[in-house]
């Protein structure tokens, strides 16, 4: 059952798992099954973006077209599609975590990302503040996760790194903590899959071998957050 965006005031532990979903698929679906059982999560919600302000328009399915597909990899009961940012007015990450904290205010949240958004993460909107607020799991992608862990976030964050069991561990922290989940990684690709024409929608079984473990980040002294 989609969540209603006006919230509510059960107490769970969600994952947050942000896309265009163009299409959705079995690497979507991969994710959110390895980061429920890592993190020990109630339910993962794939959140499908009305529209990325950094991914070009050419090419993406209308969005009725993409929450379908990310139904159809759902199972509505532990792992929920829903388009709560069209029906929040959202755009931006930071403004969305804002919006479901706020109207989901017994919940604890965890943003998951692949190593590919971590690399990226510097160029969202806000993203020191979305840091702070919100728990982050990264899970691996393959040729992003040594990139991601040498990368201008992980470093900034590398102070706030704690060991997956301990995301939402205890009391809330002054600064939201960052975990790197170690997972196979799966090969599916939404690129590869519309560039078939979908004929790919059900990629290859993840590359058990690829990831056993996260790497160690590099010994330093991280930078300050920035000012908010």
């Amino acid at each position: 059952m989609s969540p209603n965006p006006r919230g509510d005031r059960r107490q769970r532990r969600i994952g947050l798992l942000g896309g265009s979903f163009n299409p959705a698929h079995a690497g979507h679906r991969h994710v959110a099954e390895t980061v429920r059982r890592a993190l020990r999560l109630d339910e993962v919600w794939l959140l499908v973006s009305p529209g990325n302000p950094l991914k070009p328009r050419a090419g993406m399915a209308s969005l009725k077209d993409r929450l379908a597909s990310a139904r159809a990899i759902a199972d509505g009961r532990r792992i929920i599609a829903t388009d709560i940012e069209a029906q929040l007015g959202t755009s931006y990450t930071e403004d969305t975590l804002r919006a479901v904290h706020r109207r989901f205010p017994r919940s604890r949240f965890v943003f998951v990302i692949g190593a590919d958004n971590l690399v990226q993460l510097p160029r969202w909107q806000g993203w020191t503040r979305l840091a702070a607020k919100t728990p982050i799991a990264v899970l691996p992608r393959p040729g992003w996760t040594r990139k991601a862990l040498a990368g201008k976030a992980a470093r900034r964050l590398a102070r706030h790194r704690r060991k997956p069991g301990a995301l939402l561990a205890g009391a809330k922290p002054a600064h939201a903590p960052l975990a790197f989940v170690p997972a196979a990684e799966h090969p599916a690709s939404a690129t590869a899959i519309r560039a078939a024409g979908g004929a790919a929608a059900h990629a290859p079984a993840p590359r058990r071998a690829a990831m056993r473990a996260m790497p160690s980040l590099p010994r330093m002294r991280p930078a300050p957050l920035a000012a908010r």
